[in-house]
């Protein structure tokens, strides 16, 4: 079982948190994503922190996500590129979703201009 409460602590320090970091779209940061249920992707750690995407800014405070992860597997909701050398990474496409910028802990990375074009491009298809 998994445990929820740790997560649960976590939050409620984020919620306090005033000023959210700034952030543009096509940026990769380490998010707190915390615990989640089901098959939804989670963080690690004791702060529950995984890399994200940046995909849509909608202001200072919101934005669409997609996690990533290391593990490659062939499929067409996943989306792999390489933003620091030598290592590949795998956007997880079925997992987007909406996050407030105060789960941000720090930037690092940006993907590639064309590399975001055809994630794009790959999200689309797979919404129709």
């Amino acid at each position: 079982m998994k445990n929820f409460d740790s997560w649960n602590e976590i939050k409620k320090k984020m919620s306090k948190e005033k000023k959210p970091r700034s952030f543009q779209e096509m940026d990769i940061f380490n998010v707190r994503i915390g615990k989640n249920v089901g098959f939804e992707q989670n963080g690690v750690g004791n702060q529950y922190v995984r890399p994200v995407l940046i995909l849509k800014k909608f202001n200072k405070h919101f934005f669409f996500a997609i996690p990533l992860s290391t593990t490659t597997k062939k499929s067409p909701y996943n989306f792999e590129f390489e933003f620091m050398e030598e290592k590949q990474s795998v956007a997880l496409l079925s997992q987007l979703r909406n996050m407030d910028a105060k789960r941000l802990l720090n930037k690092i990375g940006k993907i590639k201009k064309d590399d975001f074009q055809e994630l794009k491009r790959q999200l689309i298809e797979i919404m129709e």
